[in-house]
């Protein structure tokens, strides 16, 4: 009867805590997608409509003005381009699970790809992603959000760091899931850096709140011309998927 009620217990407390971690994920989904939202709109669309008001000047100064038009031009073509960017990160963002699934691994791998292919095969640099120790099953909000925070990472690496190497570690601790991502680039500015962001970008800052939202903890070193390195931790409790037969092992060698 004792054990009986144990396992009742369990059980219970089983059911409360994922009907909590999927309280916890909605709201983090809805979160994150009201997000995007907002930054679509606040960024990548207004850059849009920054770009067509440009054009519409330069067909107004083409005829008297041809050298102003054509400067005007130059600059127009480097903002839309700067718009696509923002594109591309904005559905990168969106990925859904059933892309990431739980091979964060190959994710990441994908997107460094993805990010190589962008430069010329000399200025793109090497970029591997390693794991340490046995894989685990993640929780959807901690692989969903450890995907992006490593993916801003890596995106910064690539374009603004003038890095050579770039290289993820994901590594499944017992006590913890710890992911990092190191480049040799340029490092980032002391003020950039204790600010949480440069400004008009919020890249840092969204980093750190995602870090927060699933109970992680994320640190950024950096020094000038030594390169980045940026370290995610999260707890096994929150990141780790704990499974009806694990479960079923911890009872009976707890009941032994």
């Amino acid at each position: 009867a004792g054990l009986l009620g144990l396992a009742v217990l369990l059980y219970s407390l089983r059911l409360r805590r994922l009907r909590h971690q999927y309280t916890l994920t909605l709201e983090a989904r809805v979160s994150e997608r009201t997000r995007i939202a907002r930054d679509l709109h606040d960024t990548m669309l207004q850059s849009f409509q920054a770009v067509l008001l440009k054009l519409h000047a330069v067909t107004l100064m083409i005829y008297q003005h041809p050298e102003e038009a054509q400067e005007t031009l130059k600059t127009t073509i480097e903002q839309a381009r700067g718009a696509i960017t923002e594109g591309r990160d904005a559905v990168q963002g969106l990925r859904s699970s059933m892309l990431v699934t739980n091979n964060l691994a190959g994710a990441l791998t994908m997107l460094g790809n993805e990010l190589s292919a962008e430069q010329s095969l000399n200025q793109a640099p090497e970029f591997r992603v390693l794991v340490e120790g046995t894989p685990r099953s993640l929780t959807q909000a901690v692989r969903d959000d450890a995907y992006r925070i490593a993916g801003e990472a890596v995106r910064n690496s690539f374009r603004h760091a003038h890095a050579r190497h770039i290289e993820v570690e994901i590594r499944f601790d017992p006590q913890q899931l710890r992911l990092r991502v190191r480049d040799d680039g340029k490092g980032i500015d002391s003020e950039v850096l204790g600010g949480g962001r440069r400004n008009g970008h919020f890249g840092l800052a969204g980093m750190q709140e995602r870090a927060k939202l699933i109970g992680g903890s994320l640190t950024i070193w950096s020094e000038p011309n030594s390169g980045t390195e940026a370290e995610l931790t999260v707890p096994a409790s929150v990141a780790y998927v704990i499974s009806a037969d694990s479960h079923h092992r911890w009872f009976w060698r707890k009941g032994a």
